[in-house]
């Protein structure tokens, strides 16, 4: 991911984010998830105690709907919706190498297409490899400088700790786009001050970016997480208890409340608020931890 995760507060692909914003080209209408297939992805999950790597499995251990997309891209080689429906099961699964290894073989054949190089970069992200996302974020902008790939790769600059980021925000807010951009920008240039050292700008970059966006659920969790880091628990709750207001079913909020409060020796607050992330959140394990220790029920 993206942005380093505090413990209970796993923070999505900042380029997933925006990757909204991208449904309307056409290579991203074609990624829609069927309920039958999210159904059988999970019912194959939970029926393997031991599940492999998803890189590590075969053809045959795939879920029924993914070998299907394979079987058909085998009749239609060169079906380029087949391939990237494929490439979004791929990376639905987890596994993002053999997603990768498709994308590679699109982009054999055309090079030039900017939604691939950006699809790719996604991929690399998930995978980790942020030195490859950024190469290939690199590859789109020069296709096309869109302001989505411009603020992705920004992200990871910023991440990097990396001036460039500040640079690519100033010249995608002088497209003057609107407040959605303004706020991913503002968001973008609050993560550089803030892994920086630079807590002030920090600070600010983040109010900027909830007054163009107030459910900017990353802003209020890196707001908190600078309060929090210099003891000012009060501010910090604050903070969180705002988010869990704007958006009431985001689980890090509860989590981060009731870290809050057990910093201030609330226990039975802390344990309330544990136990509403844990419920909005079953695999939050950080929060069972907690609830553990505090030797809740």
């Amino acid at each position: 991911m993206l942005i380093p995760a505090k413990i209970g507060a796993r923070k999505q692909s900042f380029v997933r984010k925006l990757s909204a914003h991208l449904l309307s080209s056409y290579f991203y209408t074609m990624k829609r998830w069927t309920i039958g297939f999210i159904l059988i992805f999970l019912i194959s999950c939970a029926n393997d105690s031991t599940p492999k790597s998803p890189d590590a499995l075969t053809v045959g251990e795939m879920p029924v709907a993914v070998q299907q997309l394979f079987t058909s891209l085998a009749k239609q080689p060169d079906s380029v919706g087949l391939r990237l429906k494929l490439v979004d099961a791929l990376d639905s699964l987890g596994a993002f190498q053999q997603a990768l290894g498709q994308m590679d073989s699109l982009i054999a054949k055309d090079s030039l297409n900017y939604g691939l190089w950006y699809r790719k970069a996604m991929l690399q992200e998930s995978a980790q490899d942020t030195g490859a996302a950024l190469t290939s974020y690199r590859y789109a902008i020069r296709i096309y400088p869109s302001p989505d790939a411009m603020l992705a790769a920004a992200n990871l600059l910023a991440e990097k700790k990396d001036t460039t980021a500040l640079a690519i925000c100033r010249q995608v807010d002088a497209l003057r786009l609107g407040r959605e951009y303004t706020a991913h920008s503002s968001f973008i240039s609050g993560v550089y001050y803030a892994r920086t050292g630079n807590p002030t700008k920090a600070m600010d970059a983040f109010d900027y970016c909830i007054a163009n966006d107030y459910t900017y659920t990353e802003a209020y969790m890196e707001k908190g997480f600078i309060l929090y880091d210099a003891k000012k628990i009060n501010e910090a709750l604050a903070v969180f208890q705002t988010l869990a207001t704007v958006k009431n079913t985001y689980p890090d909020g509860y989590y981060w409340i009731a870290k809050c409060k057990e910093a201030q020796n609330s226990t039975v607050d802390a344990i309330n608020n544990y136990k509403i992330a844990l419920a909005l959140d079953p695999k939050l394990k950080e929060a069972r931890v907690a609830l553990q220790r505090l030797n809740a029920k």
